[in-house]
């Protein structure tokens, strides 16, 4: 299906810690919410408009380059959910880019400040997610991660409609 959908940017994990984030999300997710794989959104909203020149550019980010350094590197709050805090400088210069290409297209929440993480819980209690966090926080180690790639999606209100991958060299 094709069509006017808002266009998503995400990070696309290596299979190992793909497969770690999901069991993550099966886990503690509400099972009757939990229905995209986990992901680590970089643009949560673009206009379709700008297709073209995303994919262009997401190829020019990550055709024969190496895939950016990145880190699990703690747990945070989301106050009604858990998720895994990502540290990456070099993907947050890709989306720095991305942000000055697409500056004027950019809702509030795109524009505004960009915290990488990997949801793993959401919309439940507040207690709830405390106790998880506290109960996750006993075991977390900080680890490396790999970034793959980065894909283009449509959203239409449902699972994710891939659009494209980018794959790191």
């Amino acid at each position: 299906m094709t069509g006017a959908a808002p266009v998503i940017v995400s990070a696309l994990f290596g299979r190992q810690d793909q497969a770690l984030f999901d069991a993550l999300r099966r886990a503690h997710f509400p099972p009757e919410r939990n229905v995209l794989p986990a992901h680590l959104t970089l643009f949560h909203h673009l206009p379709p408009s700008v297709l073209d020149e995303l994919k262009h550019r997401l190829n020019a980010a990550t055709r024969g380059v190496r895939a950016p350094v990145a880190r699990a590197a703690g747990l945070m709050s989301l106050g009604r959910g858990v998720a895994v805090r990502i540290d990456s400088p070099d993907l947050a210069m890709i989306r720095r880019d991305l942000c000055d290409a697409f500056a004027g297209m950019l809702t509030p929440q795109d524009a505004g400040g960009w915290r990488p993480h990997v949801t793993i819980q959401n919309k439940v209690a507040p207690s709830l997610a405390k106790l998880l966090l506290d109960a996750l926080g006993k075991e977390f180690q900080p680890r490396d991660v790999e970034i793959a790639g980065l894909a283009a999606w449509y959203y239409r209100g449902g699972p994710w409609e891939l659009i494209s991958r980018h794959m790191f060299a």
